[in-house]
């Protein structure tokens, strides 16, 4: 009997392909789209259309297609959060939170109850077995299109349950493949941005409608105001566009954000540059870590070899601080060969 996979069909054209190349290795799969977001959106994914799309996919591939509604759990888990992140003067990132808490757990734990062995998704990673008997999560050989970063929170348990049949694929030729297949989704463009937030409004109109927004003081290193922002809780560590400051010896970047005193303090680049990050809330591909890894602060950042220990990152050279509410995450590997590093867990940056 053919191993049931339930497969997440997000409506583009890395989902689609996952599904068809499942369907190809003979296993039983039927195609879910989750309904995360019910309110305004004209980007990301959630849409009606991308239902449809996923709904036409199937349908070429002669699978069941099915909509599970994750709305509520959504907004808890994933809205909330974002929302108060900011509040508290931090830069949340909800696509983790959305695969830590909905696809690879509330899905998981579905598609367990409906019978079926694993779930599947188009994220470009690959799940390696090693002679130990334990999986990694490994990047995917893509590396432009790499999604590990996002799927670090991955446990032995999750890993086993888990399929992702593209991370062995490079974008062109699985469009071109999508294309061959006459896939209906094979040109479709990617989603680029979080599905909540509209392209046109923005996080300030999203956050301005569920509480307002605080205006605040710029001030220098010195605690002098030389300015205003109109909105402190849109105001990340690093940022440099924006402050509207003039006047200054050097180029200015956000260093800290006091949300309590609605403050911004600038200052130089080199008062960005930090040797250590904290960090809470890891967690662990296998057994938890210490000591030398190479550490990633962004979905399109560059893995830094550094120390972990408990609640901290020493890094080899200094670097710019990682903003509070940011995902560090821990690859084991060689910095030159981005193809063979695999994670070995990650936090949230303090």
């Amino acid at each position: 009997m053919a191993e049931r996979i339930l497969m997440a069909m997000s409506g583009g054209v890395d989902s689609s392909v996952a599904a068809a190349l499942l369907v190809d290795q003979g296993y039983e799969v039927v195609g879910v789209t989750m309904k995360l977001w019910g309110g305004e959106s004209d980007s990301g994914c959630c849409s009606v259309s991308d239902v449809d799309d996923a709904r036409w996919v199937a349908a070429q591939l002669d699978i069941e297609h099915h909509v599970f509604n994750f709305g509520d759990e959504f907004l808890t888990h994933v809205v909330e959060p974002f929302v108060g992140t900011h509040r508290s003067g931090g830069t949340p990132n909800p696509c983790i939170e959305c695969n830590r808490h909905i696809k690879f757990d509330l899905f998981v734990e579905r598609a367990t109850m409906l019978g079926f062995d694993r779930i599947a998704t188009g994220h470009y990673a690959r799940i390696v077995d090693r002679p130990d008997g334990t999986k990694r999560l490994a990047r995917g050989i893509d590396h432009a299109k790499d999604q590990s970063y996002v799927l670090h929170m991955l446990d032995q348990d999750r890993l086993g349950r888990t399929v992702l049949p593209v991370g062995d694929w490079e974008k062109p030729a699985l469009r071109a493949a999508a294309a061959e297949r006459g896939l209906l989704t094979a040109a479709k463009p990617d989603s680029q941005d979080v599905c909540f937030i509209t392209s046109t409004g923005g996080r300030e109109a999203f956050l301005e409608a569920r509480g307002g927004l605080t205006p605040g003081a710029i001030v220098d290193e010195n605690g002098a105001k030389v300015g205003t922002v109109p909105s402190t809780e849109l105001v990340t560590i690093g940022q440099r566009k924006g402050l509207n400051v003039s006047g200054m010896a050097e180029p200015q970047f956000v260093v800290d954000v006091d949300r309590r005193e609605s403050v911004v303090t600038i200052g130089p680049r080199r008062s960005l540059r930090v040797e250590t990050s904290t960090f809470v809330d890891p967690v662990w591909s296998d057994a938890p870590y210490t000591g030398p890894a190479l550490v990633q602060a962004s979905a399109h950042g560059e893995a830094l070899p550094a120390v972990v220990s408990d609640g901290e990152v020493r890094w080899d050279k200094p670097r710019d601080r990682v903003a509070p509410g940011q995902s560090l995450v821990f690859y084991a590997g060689v910095a030159d060969e981005v193809a063979e590093q695999w994670i070995i867990g990650g936090a949230i940056a303090t």
